[in-house]
């Protein structure tokens, strides 16, 4: 069963040579124009004027849901645009006074699996220094119009191509008083009854220097979680002592983008960060995280911390703030480009299906899983305890990978897997990635807490 494949660099699953890919697409000069549109409000703080057209966050959480009524209105009306927001009560902390917080959200519904949906987003509200301070101007330009300007362009190119998934864009509100835009968004997925595969947060995208003059013109970090927050006591406890604090769904989503990034070894690349976000901050990845939904972060390889969060001054001859002049154009594409990718192979390929290993007292290991809908062929992958990566052909080993398994066509979804893998589990960990065609899922581990689908519903 052991073969020398070169299958598991397939697993972020795009053909190399399509020179007409939606990622050729992304436009550096729109980038640019929706970032200058973004900071003309003058502040986007979540506490500004709701009724504002020029300034505030109202007015620019309009013109996003305009723009996505614009781009809808170029590909026929394949766009469904909606607020969806609420009111947040006093919080004691960041939120004074109630306050209603909106996002502009657009779907681009699936042809076949409407209901399995990837998310990608960011947040359209700014801040300066004081985060209760709603009145100077924040212009927010690389926190977060960029990842704004990445949705946006995401939603562009993408828009004109049908998929069997649902891809949701969202320019979230509230990140900066409580990731509350995230939060609702969370809560309205899970309302609307939706597999969710994967959520892409892009928070901090458009920038390749930090203030030391350190550069990383071609690396965005990934940040995924370890240890699931939604697990419960019963379940940490069997993560704890059968493995699995590498193998949640989020980290192996952030595998299989970096995979996708190194099969386009000139444009950007990925560092994973295995921590949820970065040390003592968050982002809006976080709330969908809680609900057992995988989600990662995308943020720039050097961050500039004299350029967020700062009100626009000059002290000692050093200028700060959150300002268009400080970002790099060049490096927002490049990003855009990796997750329109990752966005259109996840929109394309079947849900990764849930792995049970049984490998007590035995020389082998037997797997068992359930064909997912839209899979035709299925591949079992591993690796020895102690390593990082899903084993491949292309990183020069042939030992544990597998052969696909093939599903007749005319198989429904739901035929039982039962495989024997001739390796001992107690020194190997397994995983299996369904395929639809040349695109792949992300790997599923056989892991307590490994499926990808909130805790109880697996």
């Amino acid at each position: 069963m052991l073969k020398h494949l070169a299958l598991l660099a397939a697993l972020a699953a795009a053909p190399l040579a399509a020179q007409n890919h939606p990622a050729e697409q992304v436009s550096e000069k729109r980038l640019k124009g929706d970032v200058e549109k973004l900071v003309s409000f003058g502040t986007r703080h979540t506490l500004s004027s709701q009724d504002d057209p020029k300034r505030g966050i109202g007015a620019a959480v309009n013109w996003g849901l305009d723009e996505f009524r614009r781009i809808g209105a170029k590909c026929g009306g394949c766009l469904e645009v909606l607020p969806v927001g609420e009111v947040i009560p006093v919080d004691g902390r960041r939120i004074p006074t109630a306050t209603l917080v909106r996002n502009a959200v657009a779907i681009q519904r699936g042809s076949e699996r409407p209901n399995e949906v990837v998310i990608v987003q960011g947040h359209i509200d700014s801040r300066v220094s004081d985060p209760l301070d709603f009145t100077s101007d924040a212009p927010g330009a690389n926190d977060d119009a960029s990842g704004t300007a990445l949705v946006l362009e995401a939603a562009r190119v993408l828009s004109g191509s049908k998929y069997p998934t649902t891809i949701i864009y969202a320019l979230l509100s509230g990140e900066e008083q409580g990731l509350y835009g995230g939060r609702i968004l969370a809560d309205w997925a899970a309302a609307q009854g939706y597999t969710v595969k994967a959520v892409l947060n892009n928070d901090i995208v458009g920038n390749s220097c930090g203030k030391d003059g350190y550069c990383e013109p071609k690396v965005v970090r990934v940040f995924s979680e370890g240890p699931r927050a939604d697990l419960t006591e019963v379940l940490r406890a069997a993560a704890t002592r059968f493995g699995g604090e590498n193998d949640t769904p989020s980290r192996n989503l952030s595998r299989w983008v970096a995979g996708l990034a190194e099969k386009h070894p000139g444009e950007m690349q990925v560092r994973q960060i295995w921590r949820t976000d970065r040390m003592g901050r968050g982002g809006d990845q976080v709330p969908f995280l809680q609900k057992g939904f995988p989600a990662i972060r995308f943020t720039v390889g050097v961050e500039d911390y004299d350029h967020q969060h700062q009100d626009i001054r000059t002290d000692n001859g050093v200028f700060y703030g959150d300002t268009i002049d400080e970002m790099d154009f060049a490096y927002l594409a490049g990003v855009t480009k990796l997750n329109v990718r990752a966005l259109d192979a996840l929109a394309r390929a079947p849900m990764p299906p849930a792995l049970a290993a049984d490998a007590a007292v035995r020389v082998d290991t037997g797997l068992k899983w359930r064909s997912v809908p839209g899979a035709d062929s299925y591949l079992i992958v591993a690796r020895r305890t102690d390593e990082t990566f899903w084993r491949s052909a292309t990183r020069g080993d042939s030992e544990a990978v597998f052969e696909p398994i093939p599903v007749p066509n005319a198989s429904p979804a739901g035929v039982d897997f039962d495989l024997a893998a001739p390796l001992r589990g107690d020194d190997w960990m397994f995983g299996v990635t369904a395929c639809a065609g040349d695109y792949c899922s992300p790997v599923s581990s056989a892991v307590p807490g490994g499926a990808f689908a909130p805790v109880g519903k697996e």
